[in-house]
C-alpha cells in the first residue's frame, strides 16, 4: 500500500526529474567521500578500485539488460543516475589531481 503511493507520487514529472537529480548529486557526493577517504589511508587503493569497478558493473547490468522500449523503473533510474554522479565525480577529481 505504501510502494503503491509512493510510486504515484512519483509520477508527476516534476518530482520525478527531482530525484532522479537528487540521485546524481547523491552519487557525486559518494565519489568525494570514496576518494578522499580511500586516498587518506593509502592501504587499500586497489581492492576498493576493484570493488567499485565491480559494482558499478552490476549496476550497468541491472539498468541496461532491459529492453530500451520498455519503460523504465523508477528506482532502477535512479541507481543509473547515481552511478553518472558518482563516475562523473571521479573524473573530476582525477582531474584536481593531475593539475
Amino acid at each position: 500500500m505504501i510502494v503503491r503511493n509512493i510510486a504515484q507520487w512519483f509520477l508527476n514529472p516534476w518530482r520525478r526529474i527531482s530525484l532522479l537529480i537528487i540521485s546524481f548529486l547523491f552519487g557525486f557526493l559518494m565519489g568525494t567521500v570514496t576518494s578522499t577517504t580511500t586516498g587518506q589511508r593509502a592501504e587499500l587503493d586497489i581492492v576498493v578500485a576493484g570493488f567499485l569497478v565491480f559494482l558499478t558493473e552490476v549496476s550497468s547490468r541491472i539498468v541496461y539488460r532491459r529492453p530500451p522500449k520498455q519503460q523504465r523503473v523508477l528506482w532502477v533510474e535512479s541507481l543509473n543516475y547515481f552511478k553518472v554522479g558518482f563516475i562523473y565525480n571521479l573524473f573530476v577529481e582525477a582531474f584536481k589531481l593531475g593539475s
